[in-house]
């Protein structure tokens, strides 16, 4: 970290007027900068770096150890990164002299080395690769330290926290910028398939909380891993590097070129944005994001939050030896217990004034005076950057009575070794930026540092995101179901197609696009890309598999299993709120294609989806302009991905399932009607009491849903699953067609569910999907949103235990936390997540089970859009909530009474929601303000802040959190 803000300042000062032109796949043509003495700083150098860095790297993996001693047998893939670095940047300055006396070759080769050193220790562990991409855990990361001889493992999970994204993301981001300079680093499509698996690793790191750069997570390092600005910005800067890169240069092919998910990408940069200017959770700043807002990362494309965070780290850690990596760091004082590994949280304080330092942040012709007296000579006459300063203990005491008063020491007394590798790489890259050795066009050739209205892509083939800033116009192509709904829709003036009019283009769902067959190696045991959706940008290209053009529908029109998409007015929501992020985030060239796919099920009594459809015609919807038309004319000026990487012949081509059209008669009327919500006709409590063969029989004879669904509730609790809902034997006919012999509850309670869909029987669809345990996929980056946004995430029924959902639990949402989610509200024996505490809830609350699954969704998309809705909340309790919102019910209803919440459709449950968040909701009594924001946890403006003067005015102070128990 010492002079990693030489190198940020020095390259911000070229990116006002940087512009970038010319090939990335060119041997790198480095501008004439004149140089006095030239063979006198050719020697001095290559000596200093050869004392410095290269003596110290391994002659069998390349990598660089952690400590110069010759006892240290460890090496820490960031470190030898960076040493690398420092390396390539002086083989770009011998590339200047025509006669370099070899120094160039031995330079980028020491780089290449060190990077294939790293990969080789990342190949061997493929194995923690794949099992990272499907459950991305702690303890099932690539190792971020090995054996600096043999590449093998050192420490274990436990031992050390080897989850650290923002390492892999800077691995990724110096092997596209150094293969672009001219090296050759990447030498088969084994080695390719494995930087694409890395790549969908970092893609998530948006939702996987990790350690950070100092290998810690929480502040309080207690062994808790956090969501950290600096591994998402660092992610986002690699995946913008990487995506459409072609690993083998010049001489690549199709299936040499990385492809990233555009909408991953998309969503790092919302979650980057959110955190910032704060690291983390904790972490109110941090050293750690110098590389990710400057060198080598330049994540951040907003000035104004660049200026906010690089302000907020210059106020907060600057001194005068650098700066602290962050507030209250304990590293190397002598406050420090260097036995133990975590600290308690009550024992931080004792570190508020040590000045720990790792570096120096400031401008390179303001600080080189500062920097000069606080480094140091080696023997040889080289200048050596000590890893940090300290005060010693007997003067800690004065120290923290007068900050700054007390001398600080290096720290090359002999304990972390002579050299500090990783602060000295960093120096020497700064120095030949500063006597302008080289230039930065010549160590960024991605020319990352150039202000984004001025780059332009890496590889124009593929389909990357540009600079481009424009009022973009969205292309929609309108699809009909079948025949016989685009006669309906046309008696109403909307023109549209059909999957067989389009033909000989394909229509396909997301989930069949051929990305999964990406990346496949058998060999290192890796799958490939992971089952996960294709985002709204993903489906706004045109690709061309195997000889086939195919156009993807969104995924909002996907019909999945959760109940969800089954609410129209929610759907036009999503559709529009599609199109609203499409617009933000849309910036590349040609204009974005976005399918509507209409369905029968849409159009039943639903006037709203005419309307929105004649808004297409008009050309805007919601603020978004729009422009429909047939779906070949629109091909033309839509953006075409090639996805060639597929290596089959034709007899493996795989089967692909397009999107077929509704076979019915075209002159047949589309039926428009909605029955009404019946209720249920039993008494629960009495059928509770009843044997399981006569619940069995009126669950066959009975005709109403509602009641239908509580007697299966009550047979599932007794029988289970696979119980036969008839005798397979009995060959009695019933009146009901629905029923048939053999089916078990499961089968029974499916259609069940299906059937209350599609009649828009809310509270039915509610009971069975509780019951049948659906789960809504989408929840875990809603949650994330929440989590991202400062807000703690509390699943809680009313008066019963509490399970917090951290963000440590969201990677692995859609399946464990969701079942322990619904079991906890289940009326059963259950388990809870935190506490491990077990009660018995009353019948009839695994209905609120969904309907908190539904909030979780809803709050998830009103935080990203009007966060001020959720001022003055800290833990969002869903449990409370939907008091909140049965009271709010109740002042509606005034002396009538009050409509159940669960017979309110998805829609209506999102503004209900909105309605109860308003802070200053008209005509709302002081009465029922006080219970809803009591509901809510909410508290007035600037509570917290009078709760802490109040503190300040107690007769002892503060009172510090105690060791407890």
């Amino acid at each position: 970290m010492a002079s990693l803000a030489d190198v940020g300042w020095k390259l911000l000062e070229f990116k006002a007027r940087s512009k970038r032109s010319g090939s990335i796949y060119e041997p790198l043509k480095l501008s004439f900068l004149q140089h006095t003495d030239e063979p006198l700083w050719r020697s001095w150098t290559a000596t200093t770096m050869l004392t410095t860095i290269l003596n110290y790297q391994s002659p069998t993996t390349g990598l660089f150890p952690i400590k110069t001693c010759s006892t240290c047998k460890e090496a820490k893939v960031r470190d030898s990164l960076y040493c690398a670095a420092s390396a390539w940047a002086l083989a770009l300055a011998y590339r200047r002299i025509d006669d370099d006396m070899g120094r160039t070759h031995e330079m980028e080769h020491s780089a290449i080395k060190c990077m294939r050193g790293i990969l080789y220790c990342y190949m061997r562990q493929a194995d923690k690769v794949e099992q990272f991409k499907q459950d991305p855990n702690p303890s099932k990361c690539l190792h971020s330290v090995f054996n600096v001889d043999t590449g093998d493992e050192v420490h274990s999970y436990s031992d050390y926290h080897h989850l650290q994204i923002d390492a892999v993301s800077l691995f990724l981001l110096y092997l596209v910028e150094m293969i672009c300079s001219g090296l050759q680093i990447i030498y088969n499509t084994d080695e390719v398939s494995f930087i694409q698996n890395l790549v969908f690793c970092v893609e998530r790191a948006y939702r996987v909380p990790d350690y950070g750069m100092w290998e810690r997570g929480s502040k309080y390092n207690n062994g808790s891993t956090e969501l950290h600005s600096s591994s998402v910005g660092l992610a986002k800067a690699a995946l913008e590097a990487i995506n459409g890169f072609n690993l083998f240069g010049n001489q690549g092919c199709s299936w040499s070129v990385i492809f990233v998910d555009l909408d991953a990408h998309n969503r790092n940069r919302q979650t980057l944005c959110s955190l910032l200017p704060r690291e983390s959770r904790s972490h109110n700043t941090d050293a750690a994001l110098l590389p990710t807002i400057s060198y080598p990362a330049f994540a951040v494309d907003d000035d104004a939050l660049y200026s906010q965070t690089l302000d907020k780290i210059v106020r907060k850690l600057r001194g005068k030896y650098g700066f602290k990596r962050f507030l209250r760091d304990g590293y190397r004082t002598a406050n420090e217990d260097k036995e133990r590994r975590f600290y308690k949280p009550a024992e931080m304080k004792l570190f508020d004034g040590s000045r720990v330092f790792r570096g120096n942040q400031a401008q390179v012709k303001e600080y080189q005076e500062l920097l000069a007296p606080i480094i140091f000579q080696s023997f040889e006459g080289h200048a050596v950057i000590p890893k940090y300063y300290y005060v010693p203990a007997d003067f800690v005491e004065a120290e923290q009575s007068k900050h700054g008063s007390q001398k600080r020491f290096p720290s090359n007394s002999g304990r972390d070794g002579t050299i500090f590798l990783c602060g000295q790489a960093l120096y020497n890259i700064a120095m030949l930026l500063v006597d302008e050795l080289i230039s930065p066009k010549d160590i960024d050739p991605i020319h990352r540092y150039v202000p984004r209205q001025d780059q332009r892509n890496v590889s124009m083939r593929y389909s990357n995101q540009g600079p481009i800033e424009n009022d973009v116009v969205i292309q929609v192509a309108l699809i009909a179901e079948s025949q016989r709904l685009q006669v309906f829709l046309n008696t109403y003036g909307i023109q549209t197609q059909t999957p067989q009019q389009v033909e000989p283009i394909q229509i396909w769902p997301q989930k069949e696009l051929a990305y999964r067959f990406l990346a496949i190696n058998k060999k290192l045991g890796l799958s490939g890309r992971p089952d996960r959706p294709v985002g709204c940008i993903g489906t706004c290209k045109i690709y061309r598999i195997l000889g086939k053009t195919v156009v993807c529908y969104p995924i909002v029109f996907d019909l999945s299993d959760f109940y969800l998409s089954q609410d129209v007015m929610l759907l036009i929501d999503d559709i529009k709120n599609a199109l609203q992020f499409i617009k933000q985030c849309w910036k590349m060239q040609g204009r974005p294609l976005f399918l509507v796919l209409i369905r029968e099920d849409n159009i039943n009594r639903f006037n709203p989806v005419l309307d929105m459809l004649a808004s297409f015609k008009k050309g805007e919807i919601g603020g978004v302009k729009v422009h429909v038309d047939r779906l070949q004319t629109l091909i033309s000026g839509a953006v075409v991905e090639q996805l060639d990487f597929l290596r089959v012949n034709e007899a493996e081509i795989p089967e692909f399932r397009s999107f077929e059209e509704l076979e019915l008669p075209k002159h047949s009327k589309v039926k428009r009607q909605m029955s009404p919500q019946p209720a249920a006709e039993i008494d629960v409590e009495e059928w509770l009491q009843k044997p399981t063969n006569e619940i069995i029989q009126k669950f066959h004879d009975c005709d109403c849903l509602a009641s239908q669904a509580q007697l299966a509730s009550i047979i599932l609790r007794r029988e289970g699953p696979a119980y036969l809902a008839k005798d397979g034997k009995d060959t009695h006919t019933h009146k009901h067609k629905h029923t048939h012999t053999g089916n078990n509850l499961t089968d029974e309670l499916e259609r069940l569910y299906r059937r209350a869909g599609s009649r828009k029987l809310w509270l039915v669809v509610r009971h069975a999907a509780a019951i049948t345990k659906k789960f809504a996929s989408s929840i875990a980056p809603h949650i994330t949103t929440i989590l991202v946004h400062g807000k703690q995430v509390i699943s809680n029924k009313q008066s019963f235990t509490e399970t917090e959902i951290r963000i440590l639990s969201v990677v692995r949402l859609a399946a464990s936390l969701l079942t322990k989610l619904v079991d906890s509200l289940a009326p059963s024996i259950t388990s809870v997540l935190v506490h491990g505490k077990q009660q018995v809830l009353p019948h009839g609350g695994e209905r609120e089970a969904v309907l908190q699954q539904e909030l979780v969704i809803h709050i998830g998309w009103i935080i990203s859009n009007n966060p001020e809705l959720f001022s003055g909340m800290l833990k969002i309790r869903i449990g409370w909530i939907v008091q909140a919102m049965k009271h709010e019910l109740k002042i509606g209803a005034g002396d009538m009474p009050p409509q159940d919440i669960y017979q309110l459709s998805p829609s209506d449950i999102k503004q209900l929601l909105l309605d109860v968040l308003q802070p200053q909701q008209t005509g709302r009594s002081w009465l029922n303000r006080r219970q809803i924001d009591g509901s809510l946890n909410r508290t007035p403006l600037g509570f917290y802040d009078r709760v802490w003067q109040i503190l300040e005015r107690t007769p002892n102070g503060f009172m510090q959190p105690t060791l407890s128990t």
